[in-house]
Order: structure tokens, then sequence, then C-alpha cells
């Protein structure tokens, strides 16, 4: 029977040691601050590049509830 490895991508913890799957001190804590600090650098990328379409949009909401309002 042939044994077929896992892609090591899918189990970081396992990729970053070579100890039988044993985590290292503080491994856990290391990769959950590098996903958290990726995802930050994701967010802000994402709000400096559409934050501009969501200041018109969120206008635009106002502006029409106001008008609404105003007509009521």
């Amino acid at each position: 029977m042939i044994k077929i490895k896992r892609p090591v991508f899918l189990y970081p913890m396992r990729m970053a040691c070579d100890c039988g799957g044993h985590l290292l001190p503080g491994q856990t804590l290391v990769e959950y601050a590098l996903i958290l600090a990726f995802i930050s650098i994701v967010a802000i990328a994402v709000l400096i590049n559409f934050g501009q379409q969501a200041k018109s949009l969120y206008s635009m909401i106002d502006s029409g509830v106001a008008s609404a309002a105003a007509s009521h």
C-alpha cells in the first residue's frame, strides 16, 4: 500500500518543525500573530483602496434617508 503524504501547507503547525508533529513552545502564538498581522494589512489595504467609494455610498444613502424623512 502506498502512503500518500498530505500537503504541508494544510498543516502549518507541523511545517515549522520536523519533530513528529509536536509543537515547539510559543509556536502557536507566533502563527496566530502572523495570521493577525496579515489580516490587518489586507484590511488596511482594502480600506485605503475602497474608502472613498464607501464614503460616497454612505453619503448617498444618508441624503436619501434625510430627504425621505423630510417629506413625511
